[in-house]
């Protein structure tokens, strides 16, 4: 049996992890002579700058550069769990949210139907207005950026991706203003679990964003201004009008 014909009919993140265990000892050779350079840097500047224990400064250095490289793989690793299905989207971002928007005032539903609509992942209202966020995640190659006024995913045009949110969002609204009685617009972020996403990411009406910049981003650019007694009639309609998944 070739090696093509043992990984032929395999899905995409089974044959990833199967080489990210093959890769293994290499990753191990690499590490180590990554380790040797940082030993031999170190003694250089030892020497360089005249300090004692030119042997124990490089072999310090070597450790350090040695557990870095182990702490960089592992970080990368991690990055694709979503997208391998080891772990859950909605979790990881909807704890990120909770953690660091609470003491601030704001209000986050996990998990609702809007009317007619896609389900969404997370509602965030609070003093400064109301965000949707939902959750994908693409395997570790694919770019995500904005080439003129078009969203790319990969090679693939986005357009599909923002309009179904921001399609949510836009009827979202509407319900939670005519219930109300609160004129509400909501904007439409996507937390991007794994690809190649620099920063932020914002092209046909989304926001394309890593999950630990949720957060941050709600709580940079108020969109509106909502009192206490606003955010409490707001948070209790969308609990009662959006259907909650299971």
């Amino acid at each position: 049996m070739t090696p093509d014909d043992q990984v032929h009919g395999l899905s995409p993140q089974v044959m990833y992890e199967q080489f990210w265990r093959k890769e293994a000892d290499q990753r191990w050779k690499m590490r180590g002579l990554k380790a040797a350079g940082g030993f031999a840097a170190g003694i250089v500047l030892a020497y360089r700058f005249d300090l004692p224990g030119p042997v124990v400064v490089g072999l310090v250095l070597g450790l350090l550069v040695g557990v870095a490289d182990m702490i960089w793989a592992w970080y990368s690793y991690e990055a694709t769990a979503v997208w391998r299905g080891r772990r859950r989207g909605e979790t990881i971002t909807g704890k990120l949210l909770r953690r660091r928007l609470r003491r601030f005032g704001y209000q986050v539903l996990d998990g609702r139907a809007v009317p007619g609509q896609a389900s969404i992942d997370h509602l965030v209202i609070g003093p400064g207005g109301i965000w949707v966020v939902d959750n994908e995640a693409w395997d570790p190659e694919t770019e995500i950026a904005r080439y003129g006024d078009r969203l790319f995913l990969g090679e693939k045009y986005g357009s599909s991706v923002a309009k179904a949110l921001v399609s949510a969002s836009e009827s979202l609204a509407e319900v939670l203003s005519r219930e109300s009685g609160i004129p509400v617009t909501i904007e439409p972020l996507l937390a991007v679990h794994g690809g190649k996403l620099r920063g932020t990411v914002t092209a046909e009406g989304l926001t394309l964003l890593k999950p630990r910049l949720t957060a941050r981003w709600i709580l940079a650019g108020p969109r509106t201004e909502f009192d206490e007694a606003q955010v409490e009639l707001l948070t209790r309609t969308a609990a009662r009008v959006l259907r909650r998944m299971g």
